[in-house]
């Protein structure tokens, strides 16, 4: 009974280690669709005058390039028809303005041209409050008590509604961690915020960002995530489409993926102790 037990084993072990060869299935590609990376970050304490704004198309799942876009005209208008050009980087897709002016509660009007259709979305340019100073570390963090957690709090507004972005980049993460908040429960309050690890260690850096957003990108981008998928990074190939707030005034169906989005951010670095 014991050999037969064995072989039995032995079988099953081969069996396994046959299975797990990769297979590259033969997916169809769809058509090329332009994406607006239209991100305008303010971080405090800077004029905001230097920004940027990336074009690409989509591709096929199994690419890791995308394909930079040429040849637009770009610019960016405010409510008092002050236009500001955005230059593209010979080659790059990346169209770049170095007298930007950003004005907390100021209305912007995106506009892209290119092959003769034109895209335009229209965002206001949303504030945010400090990261507070007193950043907190727990040594016996997270849901098991075995993680190294760094606490943040920030100050809500009391008097308006407030939708919030948290971005975390550190040493154990591939992607930047992100995550969307509203003050629905905390109206008004001292809000905190926790990132945890258990590979965390002394002398890690951790980088935090707090952005202050619409309540339409709030809904954008949580949709964004849960298409992404948890751990995958929201900018990663996603299994969904996602439409953002951009609109082909020329060919209403031929639309483009992005959003375009205008925040003042919060930067805190927090060095492990």
């Amino acid at each position: 009974m014991k050999t037969i037990l064995k072989y039995l084993i032995a079988w099953c072990c081969f069996f396994l280690v046959s299975c797990t060869k990769v297979v590259d299935m033969d997916l169809e590609t769809a058509a090329p669709k332009l994406v607006i990376d239209a991100s305008i970050d303010w971080v405090k304490g800077t004029s905001g005058n230097e920004q940027k704004i990336k074009l690409s198309t989509t591709t096929g799942y199994y690419s890791a390039i995308f394909p930079t876009v040429s040849g637009a005209d770009v610019t960016i208008t405010n409510s008092a028809n002050t236009v500001f050009g955005f230059i593209e980087s010979p080659g790059t897709g990346e169209y770049v303005s170095s007298d930007f002016r950003p004005v907390i509660g100021e209305t912007y009007t995106l506009k892209v041209i290119l092959n003769g259709e034109v895209y335009t979305a229209t965002e206001t340019c949303t504030g945010v409050p400090d990261i507070e100073n007193d950043m907190v570390q727990n040594n016996k963090g997270g849901v098991g008590g075995d993680e190294m957690e760094i606490m943040y709090k920030y100050q809500d507004d009391g008097n308006q509604e407030n939708y919030y972005l948290h971005r975390i980049i550190s040493p154990v993460s591939v992607f930047p961690e992100y995550k969307v908040e509203d003050d629905k429960n905390s109206q008004g309050r001292l809000m905190q915020e926790f990132f945890s690890d258990k590979d965390l260690k002394t002398g890690d850096l951790i980088n935090i960002r707090l952005y202050g957003i619409s309540r339409r990108y709030y809904d954008y981008f949580r949709k964004l995530l849960a298409a992404s998928g948890a751990g995958n990074g929201p900018f990663q190939a996603i299994p969904g489409s996602v439409r953002g707030n951009i609109i082909n005034q020329t060919h209403f169906a031929n639309f483009a993926y992005g959003y375009f989005r205008l925040s003042e951010v919060d930067v805190k670095n927090f060095v492990c102790k």
